[in-house]
């Protein structure tokens, strides 16, 4: 069973371009949208991004809603616990496809992180 994990060096999530996400209004509350919004930068990756590096600058303070946990994924989508690692893994090669594209590095190195064999 593939196991979901954050990839380092991936940074895909770090992808904020809100004309991208058109839904962020029906789950961030407004104060989280105004933090969201206020992270994203002109080319539409977060400000916290550091792309030379590929990791995020702020990680142990990032925002709540940028964490991969039950509670968050519960607050954000009502997704279940016991659905988070399916949901999460779902999540990150929609993300990884549209932001490296289908046949990307960064998603052939996510497959073999979680142990999806494509």
């Amino acid at each position: 069973m593939a196991t979901w994990k954050c990839v380092k060096q991936c940074g895909a999530c770090c992808h904020l371009d809100p004309s991208e996400r058109p839904d962020l209004e029906d789950y961030l509350s407004s104060e989280d949208l105004e933090r969201y919004l206020s992270l994203v930068g002109e080319d539409g990756w977060c400000i916290n991004y550091d792309q030379s590096n590929r990791e995020c600058r702020i990680y142990a303070d990032r925002p709540w809603f940028c964490r991969v946990e039950a509670t968050t994924f519960k607050a954000l989508y009502g997704i279940e616990a016991k659905e988070l690692n399916e949901f999460a893994i779902d999540c990150c090669e929609q993300q990884i496809e549209g932001v490296y594209g289908t046949g990307s590095e960064e998603l052939e190195h996510f497959f073999n992180a979680v142990g999806i064999e494509e």
